[in-house]
């Protein structure tokens, strides 16, 4: 299979797209037209340029506004093709895009545009040229892939032939099974990319919101399965228009590009094996259990006041490193690491975020096979130097520098709490929590779409309609992602400006991964009353939010008394009711959450959202008061 991506997928000046493009493992690369016209080299510099990153000109590209025009712009036309021809022929490429026509001039007529074609052909059979043929979804007269295959099949010359997209056939609702009927040797190049289902005009969302595979809601696999049943044995590639990534740094979107395609043909080999070949084998998407065990890095004194915490929430200090400067903590099935190492990467994550969730541990179906498939994704692997008594567990950077280990069922993996921890004390009662429910990550918002595809690419995880959560400064997108059955919940929230609360921590943090961890209860009224016991501070609500309840919601006044009283929050969906409350802030911004959750309802309470952070922002501002 031949990887390829249009150079105006990747943001920055040509030489820094193909150098990126290279690095990601790329084989090809579309070249946009006003790529190469902005460079300042000729066409046979540019195209021994990127001979040299070791890719090949797999198409150029647009042709725009060619078929179906009268008279003098016909003629036009024509000479705009053969010039064109002439500047592929010293790039060093064969095969170009032309796209249904927009003009407003543009006749329409099956066999009028065939007939052009059918001459083209003539003209670029000269020049060893070959035409693809692309039916826009905004077309004047040609927006539908069957009508361009028509047109193709009409022409009837060996030089022309069809271009699909799947943003043009998706998003206009076609249905991708009718390419099958396509021979495959008369597709000459296909193009790749997902978008969110949002009503919008089509030009402005392709031109805008275009997503790499597996990042937004088009059934983009169908659409590659169906292609690739055709026969067809060219050139996979991406062409991607998105405002986000016009911002972001070259490496990391083409990274996302490479991994986006293998991830999706792996579905599409996996769906349909005879139709995808020379593929290289990785191992499926990994099945997350549960979160084995959440690591903070701390130091002195803000890792005694987060031991304080801590304790507070019911845990208890069960075991100590053998050779490190590490506790661990436990209640239910929750594990909480506390390292103050000072010679390991602990210690550089403090001393840059101070303290802050470094490491996630996740329990997964095969640490080998999830390690196998992350290495094939382009994932960064972590290691560091460990003592003899130590086990290596595999694992690879996740966000901001974070790291996430991969445990199993096997002997080596599941003894490690044993083996390499002297036990303390035996767990106590706890308050009634019982795992993590959910872990909250924070990032800008332009890398929300990169880590939504890293995880839903890595491990059996679905994504949820992205929301806006109101904070007072701004707003914040948030995105969640489940494995099935709700085994490991992450949400990813996308702060636009560091004056909302997420904006804050990340800046404070100096990018911090982590802000908030869930916690599971069976009975949050239970859980809440021991909490008042221990001496943890709750996040304190006002008496209208209460009042709010009451005229939303149908519930027992005591019960509501109760909520009041203990600090609870409240949502109800279809499928059930939810309670949560949290901490007070610590550690510049992070907090904890405890939750019950009905088993029907999926969500994270994301109505009360605006009430929650309002509340911790009027605490923070409170604390920062000078004294009088």
């Amino acid at each position: 299979m031949k990887t390829s991506i249009a150079t105006v997928s990747v943001p920055g000046t040509l030489r820094e797209k193909l150098e990126a493009i290279a690095s990601a493992g790329f084989d090809g690369v579309e070249i946009f037209e006003q790529d190469f016209i902005t460079d300042a080299g000729s066409p046979r510099d540019v195209g021994a340029m990127i001979r040299d990153h070791g890719l090949e000109i797999t198409l150029f590209q647009p042709f725009r506004d060619f078929e179906g025009l009268p008279g003098a712009l016909r003629t036009k036309a024509f000479d705009r093709a053969r010039r064109k021809f002439d500047v592929m022929n010293e790039l060093g490429t064969d095969t170009v895009l032309f796209c249904s026509s927009g003009h407003p001039e543009a006749l329409g007529g099956i066999d009028r545009a065939a007939a052009d074609f059918a001459e083209l052909g003539e003209i670029a059979a000269a020049q060893g040229i070959r035409v693809g043929y692309e039916a826009l979804a905004w077309g004047r007269h040609v927006n539908d892939h069957r009508d361009a295959w028509e047109i193709v099949r009409r022409a009837d010359h060996p030089n022309i032939g069809l271009i699909v997209d799947s943003f043009h056939t998706l998003a206009r609702g076609i249905d991708p099974e009718t390419l099958r009927r396509i021979p495959g040797d008369r597709i000459f190049f296909v193009q790749l990319a997902d978008a969110p289902r949002i009503k919008m005009d089509l030009l402005y969302l392709s031109r805008h919101f275009r997503s790499m595979p597996g990042e937004g809601d088009l059934d983009v696999t169908a659409f590659t399965r169906a292609v690739m049943a055709t026969g067809y044995a060219g050139p996979i590639s991406l062409e991607i228009f998105n405002d986000q990534f016009r911002g972001g740094m070259p490496r990391n979107v083409a990274r996302d590009g490479y991994r986006s395609l293998l991830a999706l043909m792996d579905d599409v080999r996996r769906a349909e094996p005879e139709v995808v070949a020379d593929l290289p084998a990785f191992p499926p998407r990994a099945t997350v259990d549960r979160v084995s065990f959440i690591e903070f890095a701390s130091q002195g004194q803000d890792a005694e006041a987060l031991a304080a915490l801590l304790q507070s929430l019911g845990f208890t200090k069960v075991g100590r490193h053998t050779v490190k400067r590490l506790t661990l903590w436990q209640q239910g099935e929750i594990r909480i690491l506390i390292n103050a190492e000072p010679g390991d990467l602990a210690a550089s994550i403090y001393r840059a975020h101070g303290t802050s969730i470094y490491d996630i541990g996740l329990s997964v179906g095969s640490a080998a096979d999830t390690i196998g498939r992350a290495r094939a994704l382009g994932a960064d692997p972590f290691a560091q130097p460990l003592s003899p008594s130590q086990t290596d567990i595999p694992a690879i950077r996740g966000l901001g520098g974070s790291v996430l280990h991969f445990l199993d069922d096997s002997a080596a993996l599941s003894d490690v709490w044993a083996t390499e921890f002297t036990p303390v004390a035996r767990p106590g009662p706890g308050v009634g929590l019982t795992r993590v429910d959910h872990i909250a990550q924070t990032m800008t918002y332009d890398e929300m779409l990169s880590w939504s595809l890293f995880y839903t690419s890595l491990f059996d995880m679905k994504t949820a309609p992205m929301v806006d959560v109101t904070d007072p400064d701004g707003l914040v997108r948030s995105q969640a992602l489940s494995a099935p059955g709700g085994a490991f919940r992450i949400t990813l929230n996308g702060a636009e400006s560091h004056r909302t609360f997420a904006g804050a921590f990340l800046a404070d943090s100096f990018g911090a991964p982590v802000q908030h961890v869930a916690l599971a209860t069976d009975d949050i009224f239970a859980t809440a009353a021991a909490l008042a016991e221990t001496g943890f501070a709750s996040l304190p609500l006002p008496a209208n939010y209460y009042a709010d309840l009451a005229a939303r919601f149908d519930i027992d006044p005591e019960v509501l008394a109760r909520m009041q009283a203990l600090n609870i929050l409240y949502d109800r969906d279809a499928g059930g009711a939810f309670f949560q409350l949290y901490s007070q802030p610590f550690a510049g911004g992070m907090f904890l959450e405890i939750l019950q959750r009905d088993a029907g309802y999926d969500g994270y309470g994301a109505p009360n959202a605006a009430f929650r952070i309002a509340a911790q922002k009027r605490l923070q501002r409170g604390k920062a008061m000078p004294a009088r």
